[in-house]
């Protein structure tokens, strides 16, 4: 896989180092200019949650691109250490903060300030997509009135969330596959 590379904006250029090892699945330039085309403009002024943060690529480009803030979450010490490193050789990290936590330690509690965007991309396989999208659904005060809940997971761990798992709050807008990447898009219901 070509280095990871900031696409886009102030940073636009900078390489970001990759996690050592398997534990995170980086994303493409493609998806992830693709992923920005979709947000467009309204990135910027954004604050931009990164869970399950990895090497923080989708984060730095949202900083990259406009965003104001973005909180990343990791609870892999590697990826926390990285992250911290791409958000220096950026310039970026004045307007970022990285905890090291269990994402879903963080989602139950309330927020500090609801965030314009929520990424979602942990771990292949785990069924960890689900259990955080049912996690914001369940607090939604994370999402801002008019903010998008972003997953990236493979096509083939798409599992249909029925009876007790159903979503309240949430619901899909959008979905786009780019091969072996999905990004579904979810965005809150609006009140009757």
């Amino acid at each position: 896989m070509p280095g990871l590379r900031v696409i886009a904006g102030k940073a636009r250029g900078r390489k970001l180092r990759s996690v050592p090892g398997d534990s995170t699945r980086p994303i493409t330039d493609l998806v992830k200019e693709a992923l920005f085309n979709i947000i467009g403009k309204d990135v910027e002024n954004s604050a931009f949650l990164d869970l399950f943060a990895g090497t923080g690529s989708v984060g730095i480009e949202a900083l990259s691109r406009g965003a104001v803030f973005a909180l990343f979450i990791d609870n892999n010490r590697l990826a926390v250490t990285t992250l911290q490193s791409n958000l220096k050789s950026t310039l970026l990290e004045s307007q970022a903060q990285v905890l090291r936590m269990d994402a879903f330690t963080l989602l139950a509690r309330p927020p500090s300030q609801p965030f314009e965007y929520i990424y979602i991309a942990p771990p292949q396989y785990k069924g960890l997509w689900k259990k955080a999208l049912l996690a914001l659904d369940a607090h939604p005060d994370w999402l801002a009135d008019d903010g998008w809940v972003i997953v990236q997971i493979h096509p083939m761990e798409e599992e249909t969330l029925t009876g007790e798992e159903s979503l309240q709050v949430l619901r899909e807008i959008d979905r786009r596959e780019y091969g072996s990447t999905l990004l579904l898009f979810y965005a809150r219901v609006e009140p009757d």
